[in-house]
Parts: structure tokens; sequence; C-alpha cells
């Protein structure tokens, strides 16, 4: 039987936290929301690709599975760019990428038992999205022999840090599906030049085609301790303002565990589709420099960026008021926010997860905490923090309410710089346009909405002598969030 073109779901797996491209990527802000390379954000240029048809297929709405936290950035950020999710299904903790994909598979399946899955990472670049149709049509044929089909990249250097993929036959330049001798992990640099030079081996790009009924059968066979905890965790979830909330106690007893690990190195029936258009997981500063725009010699410049006499170097500032100049450098990355600044060798890009662990072991916010706060509403950032104060600016997209709320150790005044605020304070509720200003008193109850047609920025002033977040009383909130939830 002939798979319907119309019946591909991409599946987009949005819950990662990547720390090898800090200070940029961040636990509370990760790389696949971030412009890294183009217009779009990483999970955007994903989305888009699985989106637009082409080349003899078509795709309906994504799945998204991504964490609470991420909930509200994933459907702005597609929304920005036109697309409809199907389904966004949050995952109550990361269970790696197993779970992930058979939580997926399974609610798909409810509704669909000829689906099949495109599942792809968020953070991936793949700048010819009409070549990777092409591909994603070639792995049909083997979808239609029950394969589970994985994609492989043809590699252009000895890569140390991708797994590989042996194949039982060199492919042959028509990027036909070849069946899959096994996985290899990430090799030394001898064993990668070797890898190189035999042409049977492509690096893992860990994205997958398959019916769902075959990954689940897969699940059944090769990992069945996953199969009762994520069924459970579909069966019980739990609809929430248009996200799918998965059940949190089953799922914590599913394993952590990739679908490399579980399934796809036992499984028999799996074939490659060889990919050599371009890619890259962008999994270090090293990739953002290769997939970056250089100039003759080699210098990839970002924002208030400038380099004197530079080669091979990467400089970026996500700054507006920080200028990174560079003098002499060569092989050097230095990324510069308003917070933290990274300089590094070229060659140690891998080793950043190491600065992210040792600012971990100082406390230092800076590990995890992104300077830019997104919230459901809009974000925010502190400008000023002292003993008993604090300024914040504070952006509200159009149409959107932070809760109605109380604070017990401090008072706030608000000055609105753009825009206009729908505010309220205990029993009244008044406007305050540009350059006006409201104080909102210890313990009373208050909110800010942004009534208009065009975003909405004020300067709050803190005072007190506690100004945590968690300083808060919730009594309404169009979000769902619960008491001690920020913002």
């Amino acid at each position: 039987m002939t798979i319907s073109t119309s019946a591909i779901t991409p599946v987009i797996l949005a819950g990662g936290s990547g720390t090898r491209l800090w200070p940029l990527s961040r636990k509370s802000y990760p790389k696949q929301f971030v412009r890294l390379v183009g217009q779009e954000t990483l999970f955007q240029a994903s989305a888009a690709r699985m989106t637009d048809a082409g080349e003899g297929i078509s795709f309906r709405a994504p799945v998204v599975l991504t964490n609470s936290d991420f909930r509200f950035i994933v459907t702005e950020q597609l929304a920005e760019v036109g697309i409809d999710p199907g389904a966004v299904l949050i995952e109550p903790e990361g269970r790696n990428t197993a779970p992930a994909v058979l939580a997926a598979a399974l609610h798909i399946l409810s509704t669909d038992p000829e689906a099949v899955l495109l599942v792809a990472p968020s953070d991936h670049v793949i700048p010819d999205g009409t070549a990777f149709r092409k591909a994603v049509a070639q792995g049909l044929k083997a979808v239609e022999q029950g394969d589970l089909v994985t994609f492989g990249i043809q590699p252009d250097r000895p890569e140390t840090g991708y797994g590989y993929l042996e194949l039982t036959t060199q492919p042959d330049g028509s990027g036909a599906p070849v069946k899959l001798a096994r996985f290899v992990e990430k090799p030394d640099a001898a064993r990668a030049a070797e890898m190189l030079a035999a042409g049977s081996y492509l690096w893992n790009a860990g994205i997958f085609l398959f019916r769902a009924k075959d990954i689940v059968a897969a699940f059944e066979s090769l990992a069945p301790a996953l199969c009762a905890p994520v069924k459970a965790a579909v069966a019980e979830a739990q609809a929430d303002l248009g996200f799918l909330r998965l059940a949190p106690t089953p799922w914590a007893q599913a394993g952590d565990i990739s679908i490399d690990y579980a399934v796809m190195e036992k499984a028999p029936n799996l074939s490659v589709v060889p990919f050599s258009a371009g890619w890259s997981d962008l999994g270090g500063w090293d990739a953002v420099w290769r997939e970056g725009e250089r100039n003759d010699s080699g210098v990839s410049l970002s924002g208030a960026a400038t380099a004197i006499d530079c080669t091979d170097t990467l400089l970026r500032s996500d700054s507006e008021n920080l200028e990174v100049v560079g003098i002499g450098l060569k092989n050097i990355i230095a990324v510069a926010m308003n917070d933290a600044v990274l300089v590094a060798d070229m060659s140690r890009a891998q080793d950043v997860k190491k600065a992210v662990d040792a600012l971990k072991a100082k406390q230092a916010a800076q590990a995890t905490q992104f300077p830019i706060d997104h919230r459901p509403w809009g974000w925010y950032e502190s400008l000023v923090i002292g003993d008993r104060f604090q300024v914040k600016r504070i952006h509200v997209h159009p149409g959107a309410a932070l809760s109605l709320q109380s604070h017990f150790h401090r008072s706030e005044h608000w000055i609105v710089v753009e825009g206009t605020a729908r505010v309220t304070i205990d029993d009244e509720v008044k406007l305050v346009t540009e350059n006006q200003s409201v104080y909102i008193p210890l313990g009373a109850v208050h909110r800010m909405e942004n009534p208009g047609k065009v975003p909405m920025v004020l300067i709050e002033v803190q005072t007190g002598t506690y100004l945590g977040e968690d300083d808060i009383i919730r009594y309404e909130d169009v979000y769902s969030r619960g008491q001690g939830a920020k913002g």
C-alpha cells in the first residue's frame, strides 16, 4: 500500500536545554529559541521546513514536545511564522528522547492508525529545505516496507563530536535508502579519519521517519519497560489552555534514555537516507562559526562587533550597548551579553559546558538564567539591582495580562514608556498612557494589562526588604499558573 503523503505528521522535540552555546543558550532560554543563524530562530526554521509542502510530500500540523517553562515560547514563536501546531505535549520532566517519541506516537496513533511521523530536533540547521523534503520523500519508500528510517549526513571532515551510522553499502548518489549495518559511538580523531576515507559512514542526524504503529511495535518489542508508564502518561494526560500535559506520576516511572539506545540500535528493520545538502546540529560555537557568514579572513561578525587583523575568529555581541572589538586574534571565539562574556580558543569549543559546570558550582545565576526572563504575557529584564530596590523593563504583548496579585515585602512604581496599560489597584481600574506613572502600595491587589494593538513597555521600580520573584500571592491568572509561579 502506498502511503498517503498527507499523513506525514512532524514531531518536533523542543524540550532540551543546551549548554555548549553558553552564554547565549541557557537552561531558562536554550538555543532552539534563539536567532543564531538567519532571521528565524532554530525552532521556527525547523517547524517551517516541516510545514512547507513540495517535492511530492505535504505535512499535517506539527506536534511539539516541550516542557512547561517553554510552552508559551513555543506557541508564540510558531504564531510569529504563521504555523498552527496540531498539539503541544508538555513533558512533566525531561526523560530523554525515547519516552518523548513514544508519547507522541501513541497520541497521534489514537486518531490515525496509519500516521507517518517525521521526528526531528528543534535546534538543527538545514539550509536547503527543498533538498530535505526530497530526502523525506526518498525515506517513504522504506517506510512503506515497514522500516524505521533515520537520516545520515555525508561527512565532510573527520568529526569527533558526532555519532556515526555504518551502512551495509556505500551510497550510490541517488539518495535512496540504504540498510544500516550498525551505530558507531563518537570516535577519536584517527578513527574518524578512517571512517571518512571508507565512504560507508554517515553522521547520525537524530532525525527519524516511520509509521506510528511501527515505532510503537518496536518499543513493545525492544523497550517494553517504557511502554506501560508512557501509555499511562498519555492516557491520563490533561488538557490545559490548549496544551496537553502528560500525567506526571506514570511519566516519572519512564526510563531516562535516548531513542537510539532504547530502540534504534536494536532494531533489525532500519534504513538510512543519505543527505549531503548541508546540516549542522550547532553543537558548539565552532559550528556557529562554520555556518555563519565569514569574510575572506575567516572572520564571522554578529551584532556590535569589530575585527582588526583577525583570522578564523567569531566575534558576537548580543547586547545593544556592548561593543566587542578583536585585534590580532586567531582561532578565537568571543561572545558577549550584558551579563556574561565568553572568550575561548576555537579548538576548545566543546569545553564550554565545563564553564557552565564551574559557574553552577559557584552558584552564579548566569549559569542557567537568561538575562531576559520570558513569560506567557511577554518578558522582563532587570536593569539595576540593589539591596532594597530593583529596576526592571517589562514588555507586555498586545492583549496580554499579568496575573492579579499582591506582594508581602515590596511596593512598586510603574512608568509607562510605550503603549497604554490598564492598571488594577484594589478596587480601582484606570488607563495609564506613555509618560504617566502609578504607585502600587505594599500589599495592594494589582494587575497590569495591555488592552492595545501594540506592545506595552513600562519601567518598574521595586522597593522593599525582599525582591524575589516568589514573593507573590496570585488571585487570578489567565495562564493557569499556581501560587509561587513567577510573573
